[in-house]
């Protein structure tokens, strides 16, 4: 059995980015960058205005002297001519700057009688004008490779000038949850020994919100054959399978045989973690398997934990992209932990981190108000209100 950190570290080792596209900027959001996006050209081309005024030289420029109106500058239709000494241009906020003005002097400033403008006293320090390049050059770096796409990053892609972005694949993702027991939400009351099958619809909400697509959700009875032909069906569609459930060791649990068949080669089979001890990541017919144990919290918490890293170095990021751990305050007293190591779903306020009272592998309850989960080292003892904990977004 490994540890955690060693699992990532075979993630990080054996899965890589699937392959790239290029799709329209309009349809970008959420993708992965997959080459590095310089700019086509500088912004702002030119120097522009910064603010609705009147373009001046500041050297031969008053306050109370009258200035000559000899034009307009706006946004897309700049003043073709040269402004002299004595002159100004009325010039709105990202207009070019005319050529021979340096100054834009703010409108609150200007009292206008027909074509001449006079300026009040205390118009500066600030000139106002935004430099040419000064919010970057041409050939500059705007994205890295591996950048998500977040809106921010989409105003930067729109900004260098490019209508088609190179890409990561999404991933696609099939998920059989396995059980006799699952029925699907909205049956389960027909029948006395059915439990509700809740597991797959968390790891698919986590897998679209991830930017992978799921392209199949089944559940599976617990008979090896179909079981086979259900695995044998995922891995024909999916560059990535998960199977819930089945993943112990008790002659019903099946996850495991069932990609027997079709060559399942492991890359780990335990992690000495709680809750999720029993995840396992493997390969079958040089598609990815992933098992997640079918208690949902376990599900959820190897999911995040796992499943997420998995997905981005799939995208071509680095597994570490998606656990961003954060030094952060107990709210309340944090119990010692045994010979595992342990992540605690946790909740925020701004109090600290309040650890959850039920903990238990199969709660689901107590899933929706879990937003964090505490790293304890295995043999940690008890730790204080105030104490400072290593957590991660869940």
């Amino acid at each position: 059995m490994i540890s955690f950190d060693e699992a990532i570290a075979l993630i990080e080792a054996n899965a890589a980015l699937l392959g790239t596209e290029d799709v329209a900027l309009a349809k970008a959001a959420g993708r992965v960058l997959a080459q590095p996006l310089h700019a086509r050209s500088a912004a702002p081309r030119v120097a522009v205005a910064a603010m609705d005024g009147y373009a001046v030289i500041d050297a031969a420029t008053r306050p109370g002297e009258a200035l000559q109106v000899v034009g307009e500058s706006r946004a897309g239709e700049g003043f073709s001519g040269v402004v002299a000494a004595g002159q100004a241009v009325r010039i709105f906020t990202g207009a070019p700057m005319p050529a021979g003005a340096d100054r834009c002097i703010m409108q609150e400033y200007a009292s206008r009688d027909g074509e001449r403008v006079r300026f009040a006293e205390g118009y500066g320090p600030g000139w106002h004008v935004r430099a040419a390049g000064s919010d970057f050059a041409a050939g500059d770096l705007l994205l890295d490779a591996g950048t998500r796409l977040t809106p921010r990053a989409i105003i930067a892609a729109a900004a260098a000038d490019e209508a088609r972005l190179t890409v990561a694949m999404r991933p696609r993702v099939a998920i059989i949850g396995t059980g006799d027991e699952l029925a699907s939400p909205g049956e389960a009351h027909l029948r006395v020994d059915a439990i509700p099958e809740s597991v797959t619809h968390g790891v698919a909400a986590l897998i679209e919100q991830a930017g992978a697509s799921v392209v199949g959700r089944t559940i599976g009875l617990d008979d090896l054959p179909a079981l086979e032909a259900a695995a044998g069906a995922a891995l024909a569609t999916a560059d990535l399978v998960i199977v819930t459930g089945g993943a112990s060791v008790g002659e019903r649990d099946f996850a495991k045989p069932m990609f027997a068949a079709h060559g399942l080669e492991l890359v780990f089979a335990k992690v000495a973690i709680k809750p999720g001890k029993p995840v396992w990541l493997g390969r079958a017919r040089g598609k990815w398997v992933l098992g997640l144990p079918g208690n949902p919290t376990s599900a959820m918490v190897t999911a995040r934990l796992f499943l997420l890293p998995l997905l981005a170095r799939l995208q071509g990021q680095p597994a570490g992209a998606v656990l961003h751990w954060r030094n952060l305050p107990l709210a309340t007293p944090l119990g010692g932990t045994g010979g595992r190591e342990t992540f605690v779903r946790a909740r925020w306020d701004e109090a600290g981190l309040t650890p959850l009272g039920n903990q238990d592998s199969g709660a689901q309850g107590a899933l929706a108000e879990a937003d964090w989960l505490i790293r304890c080292p295995s043999g940690q003892p008890e730790r204080a209100a105030g104490d400072l904990v290593s957590a991660l977004p869940f």
